[in-house]
């Protein structure tokens, strides 16, 4: 098992007594987020909007947190995120915020203390990105978008 890692959570205005991020069960891989709305908030089909969560991070050196979809409000509304996985790096400090959009057919309502996302801390490799003539060859080459079939 992964040594556990410490992510420092402060509560912002709006996000009181709201649960900070969460795992919900023994092996979940993401901590759960709720919405810090202070009133209901509703997206109609095709509409985004971008909702508070409460709280600011201090991620570790080393480290992101990928912001991730809830499977959940996909399957069953039609609900998911824009920019999946979203990052939040360890030098960002500023408000977590999640962009939701609606591609259901419904009007989605998204409620105060609502779990809207989830929270994946994974460690990060810095590269060093070096310019050359040409690649090495692969047995793929240059084939892509579905070049490996369906």
């Amino acid at each position: 098992m992964t040594p556990a890692v410490t992510v420092a959570v402060t509560r912002l205005p709006g996000g009181e007594g709201l649960p900070l991020p969460a795992y919900m069960s023994a092996g979940a891989a993401g901590a759960d987020v709720v919405a810090a709305v202070a009133d209901d908030l509703v997206l109609a089909p095709g509409d985004r909007a971008l909702v508070p969560t409460g709280f600011a991070l201090e991620v570790p050196d080393g480290f992101e947190v990928q912001v991730r979809p809830r499977s959940g409000l996909a399957t069953k509304h039609g609900v998911t995120l824009l920019n999946t996985p979203g990052t939040i790096d360890s030098d960002y400090r500023g408000p977590v915020g999640v962009v939701l959009v609606n591609h259901g057919r419904e009007p989605f309502v998204v409620r105060r203390g609502e779990r809207i996302a989830q929270l994946v801390v994974a460690p990060v490799v810095r590269a060093t990105f070096r310019e050359v003539q040409t690649l090495a060859a692969s047995s793929r080459g240059e084939g892509g978008f579905g070049s490996t079939g369906q």
